[in-house]
């Protein structure tokens, strides 16, 4: 089954989008770093569409770093999820474009998100549902940011997923220099000690990122490290 989100507007229209949001608490860098790995999973990869948001044969996209969620809105409103009417009125009190995403108010969103580290337990759990009820062709995307890894829940999920061979476990750690700790041999080298298929690529290259995403791993959950500039630079 073939899923595809409406294509209203081109990869050049995020800046735009994302400069009709504005106010405090806007966590832009969180926010930019984010914005070329979301265009090409929605744009080439995710199984979405928004008039089959609880279609059981989609793809799960889970914002684990949904307290930076400008690009993620900028490119749900240019694939048709929600209206770009409603991008100005983000954060304010009426909006349901809130500062950290509400499943229940946002289209095409699965979890309300934001603080750290809840993500990837949250899709590991996914992939084991999907696998409970015999579901074999949606895939789990998880976006988590490099200073996620500070938080030990993501450790235990990592752990947990690797033997459990969640095969439609997808992760991708936009990595911008965030993080309190360094992990020896870099991030990568986490995950694939505890059986990951993984790669490190550019994160404002297009053609590596879906090259990354799209890269077989049979009987092991996928990770791509997406690197960008540094958050202080």
């Amino acid at each position: 089954m073939t899923i595809t989100a409406t294509q209203r507007y081109a990869y050049t229209d995020l800046p735009r989008l994302m400069g009709l949001m504005t106010g405090d608490e806007k966590h832009g860098p969180a926010a930019t770093s984010t914005m070329d790995v979301l265009w090409v999973l929605y744009d080439r990869v995710l199984r979405v569409a928004p008039d089959r948001v609880d279609d059981p044969e989609r793809d799960r996209f889970l914002l684990s770093t949904g307290h930076g969620p400008m690009a993620y809105y900028a490119v749900l409103a240019a694939k048709g999820f929600v209206p770009e009417s409603w991008l100005p009125g983000f954060g304010s009190y009426a909006s349901p474009l809130g500062h950290h995403p509400d499943r229940v108010l946002v289209p095409g969103a699965e979890i309300g998100s934001g603080s750290l580290g809840h993500g990837l337990p949250i899709g590991v759990g996914t992939a084991l549902g999907l696998r409970a009820q015999g579901l074999d062709e949606p895939r789990v995307w998880v976006l988590i940011g490099d200073a996620e890894l500070d938080e030990g829940s993501n450790h235990e999920a990592i752990a947990f997923a690797g033997p459990a061979g969640l095969e439609r476990l997808h992760t991708v750690v936009v990595d911008n220099s965030s993080a309190s700790h360094a992990r020896p041999g870099g991030i990568a080298a986490r995950f694939e000690a505890a059986g990951w298929s993984a790669a490190t690529v550019d994160g404002r290259d297009h053609e590596a990122l879906y090259a990354a995403f799209t890269a077989p791993h049979p009987g092991r959950p996928r990770v791509v490290v997406a690197q960008v500039e540094p958050k202080s630079a």
